[in-house]
């Protein structure tokens, strides 16, 4: 027999303000605790990988493993707040396919970073990082941004609108050092600060800006940037 004010599969209260606080405790305190075990395990599998600009992949299975752990760490934290609320409407077992299937658009991003990416030089690492300062810049990148803002009902629609607003940073992350953690951690701040923050004139077109001026800075002084290429021997 059904308990009433609980819901009829989980016996958690669905009216009480308890219920739904401990579904947003454990959808946040998960969420957060993968993000926080990703990070462990992608700086671990990076160790001795990066090589800048000449950096290379490795087999099909290592990278796409790397860089789906990439992206929990990098992007759990800022689909906190969607998962949370996913949670909350759909009970914490809407949790994991929720978040399987967000993680699951960047896996297929990584498959085309990989069928695409070649070892390359500085040139070409400063005209993709224009071009992902330029991207900043766009109505679209704003379209995305803000439904990357907005609860979503599935992980792949969010997972998509997410890639379409980070794609210019991930674009950038793939040119300077696709294996750098310090490349990786500071793109992450930056994506989790535009999944926090609303749409701003005053600082978003200053960061775009900044991301241009790297990449002339890049091709036309790539000894200044500490990383972008292998030391000689």
């Amino acid at each position: 027999m059904e308990v009433p004010g609980r819901t009829a599969r989980t016996g958690v209260p669905s009216s009480v303000p308890g219920g739904r606080t401990g579904a947003r405790a454990t959808a946040l305190a998960a969420t957060l605790g993968l993000a926080a075990a990703s990070w462990i395990v992608a700086a671990r599998q990076m160790t001795g990988m990066n090589m800048g600009v000449s950096t290379r992949l490795g087999s099909f299975a290592f990278f796409i493993a790397a860089w789906t752990w990439m992206m929990a760490a990098m992007m759990l934290p800022g689909a906190a707040a969607a998962a949370v609320s996913r949670a909350q409407a759909g009970g914490v077992r809407a949790l994991p396919p929720f978040v399987a299937s967000y993680l699951a658009i960047w896996a297929l991003v990584g498959v085309a970073v990989y069928a695409m990416y070649r070892p390359h030089g500085s040139v070409a690492a400063g005209v993709v990082v224009i071009a992902a300062g330029i991207y900043e810049l766009t109505p679209i990148k704003k379209s995305f941004r803000q439904r990357c803002r907005e609860r979503a009902q599935s992980g792949l629609a969010f997972g998509l609108c997410c890639a379409g607003s980070s794609i210019g940073l991930m674009a950038m992350l793939v040119a300077v050092g696709v294996m750098s953690f310090t490349w990786m951690s500071v793109i992450a701040l930056v994506v989790l600060a535009q999944k926090l923050l609303r749409v701003r004139a005053a600082v978003d077109v200053p960061l775009a800006l900044a991301i241009i001026g790297f990449g002339v800075l890049i091709i036309l002084a790539p000894s200044l940037v500490p990383g972008l290429t292998p030391p000689m021997m």
